[in-house]
């Protein structure tokens, strides 16, 4: 694919140059929590600007149901976007009616425009393949050029990350180069010991990219609300911890695989538990306890790795050359269960090897937990773009911007 250096070489001086970024941000109470996505498209914006173009930033929040609501408006985003540019950034209400094309037509070389959610259309998101073009041919009369650099929408084939490029001049932006080449360095020639740490709530969204890692990792750290589901497989109690009964065949299967194919899959030893899950917004102290995996009590939910865990996965990540880190260990957001994803964080941070945090929860984490993004290889912005990339499918965004 063209990178955005071979279009600055071409030159963008005085272009409409649409930027399809991902400025997914969470909000409360229209509030930015976690600015990281801005941060990680201001390198392609800054450098089209610097180069004269006039760049129109375009990007999907939440999930709107393909009609306007005040609660999923960019605006934030937006004004987010110009304090970290140090620029006035125009704001356009509508994404391809009037109020867009008067923001790009207003823009001056240099200058930077966002137009409203892109799924406020129902031609973003639609399955019909003409409706969805109609949506791009909208977008494409607002630029001369695509930029591709919104990772964390890759693995969607919606209009403005499918279809439009294939009605420009495309380029993959900085963030996108980044993305791919973290993860060509995760499955070509990887450099071992491959240890891979995988927690989160359901081991449904895991087993596509546990299956390809069986074959691929020396070692699978398992921790999250998933665990439960393993350890229940091995038939272990596990009181009132979450479960997934109709994925137990296939962790079975995945159990087997790995001891017959010397596969280190390694599973808590014990547990922090709770009565009740805690409460999130007031962080009322929930009281856990750290019991054996084996020994969950009946009354009892399991809501992070314990402390004989946590030494035990900072082992088994000391010696790693590559690690591959997606999903928390716990209920991160409570104090009380946010140890287990801090010591996994700690054994990145310390680790030699090459550190890869796979977006999603995973990247809030390591925010939320206080710790130096710069202290990891590499924070992915796409948890679900970069587990479908290492389950080894093709994601649409990629696909076209290859020539």
């Amino acid at each position: 694919m063209k990178t955005i250096d071979e279009l600055l070489t071409e030159g963008v001086d005085g272009k409409r140059v649409f930027v399809r970024a991902d400025l997914n941000v969470p909000l409360a109470d229209g509030v930015i929590t976690d600015d990281g996505r801005i941060r990680a498209v201001l390198p392609t914006v800054k450098a089209l600007a610097g180069a004269g173009a006039k760049v129109i930033v375009a990007s999907h929040l939440g999930r709107p149901k393909g009609a306007p609501d005040p609660a999923f408006s960019l605006l934030p985003a937006a004004e987010r976007l110009g304090e970290l540019l140090g620029a006035p950034v125009a704001f356009a209400q509508d994404t391809v009616g009037p109020a867009a094309h008067a923001a790009v037509d207003g823009l001056e070389p240099g200058q930077v425009a966002v137009v409203e959610n892109l799924r406020f259309n129902p031609g973003e998101t639609s399955k019909d393949d003409a409706e969805r073009g109609g949506f791009a041919d909208a977008l494409a009369a607002l630029a001369d050029v695509y930029v591709g650099d919104g990772f964390g929408a890759v693995h969607r084939k919606h209009a403005s990350v499918y279809d439009l490029p294939a009605r420009l001049p495309h380029y993959a932006g900085y963030l996108i180069a980044t993305e791919v080449g973290v993860l060509r360095k995760l499955t070509e020639d990887v450099k071992r010991p491959y240890v891979v740490a995988l927690g989160g709530a359901k081991v449904s969204d895991k087993l596509a990219v546990i299956d390809q890692l069986l074959g691929k990792a020396d070692r699978l750290l398992i921790g999250g609300g998933m665990a439960y589901t393993f350890l229940k497989a091995q038939g272990h109690e596990i009181g009132t911890s979450l479960l997934q009964e109709d994925q137990i065949p296939a962790v079975r299967e995945y159990l087997e695989r790995a001891e017959k194919t010397g596969v280190e899959l390694v599973l808590p030893v014990d547990t922090l538990v709770a009565p009740d899950f805690p409460d999130l917004k007031t962080k009322a102290p929930a009281h856990p306890t750290a019991v054996a995996a084996d020994a969950i009590p009946a009354d009892q939910e399991g809501l992070d790795i314990g402390p004989r865990t946590r030494e035990l996965y900072a082992s088994k990540l000391a010696d790693a050359a590559t690690v591959f880190w997606n999903g928390p260990m716990g209920v991160f957001e409570h104090p009380d269960f946010a140890e287990g994803t801090k010591a996994v964080a700690q054994a990145l941070v310390d680790s030699d090897g090459f550190t890869v945090v796979g977006g999603g929860d995973s990247a809030a984490a390591v925010r939320t937990l206080g710790f130096d993004e710069n202290a990891f290889g590499h924070i992915s912005t796409g948890g679900g773009a970069s587990l479908e990339y290492l389950e080894g499918k093709t994601l649409p965004g990629l696909a076209a911007l290859e020539d």
